[in-house]
């Protein structure tokens, strides 16, 4: 059902726990499954120079904040905010089609984290991607 990667980043996730001087901070959740994920960033010159994060969830929720994690560190901001969901799964080999949701939170937070990024800075950008409820994944739509 997982891949090796998927399993992987489960059982031994990179990135876990919080940022204390975290100067971008996103949290997002899905009701209808009970995922939850918080996102640290330390952002210096327009770089991730840290990432962090706390999931509460299956397990491929926390494969997914995983692997996003060490897909946005070192980063530009634009570079992390064109993670998509899709990148995810790739580099994690797949997701089963109800597991899906999970790699758009890992989204979601991410640009949530950034838009935090930018509302401590009075920048007045608006980066903040949410779930269309199109892809079938789970009982959002």
């Amino acid at each position: 059902m997982y891949s090796e990667k998927v399993m992987d980043h489960f059982a031994n996730p990179r990135n876990v726990g919080e940022i204390e001087d975290a100067n971008a901070v996103g949290q997002v959740g899905n009701a209808k499954c009970g995922d939850i994920m918080k996102m640290y960033m330390k952002i210096e010159d327009d770089i991730v120079k840290d990432v962090k994060f706390k999931t509460f969830g299956c397990g491929a929720a926390i494969a997914t904040s995983s692997m996003a994690t060490e897909l946005v560190k070192g980063k530009t901001i634009d570079e992390a905010l064109a993670l998509t969901n899709r990148a995810v799964m790739e580099a994690l080999d797949g997701l089963p089609p109800q597991k899906v949701h999970c790699s758009v939170l890992a989204e979601e937070a991410i640009a949530a984290a950034i838009q935090n990024y930018y509302d401590r800075l009075g920048i007045d950008k608006k980066v903040a991607k949410h779930c269309d409820g199109h892809c079938e994944s789970c009982s959002c739509h």
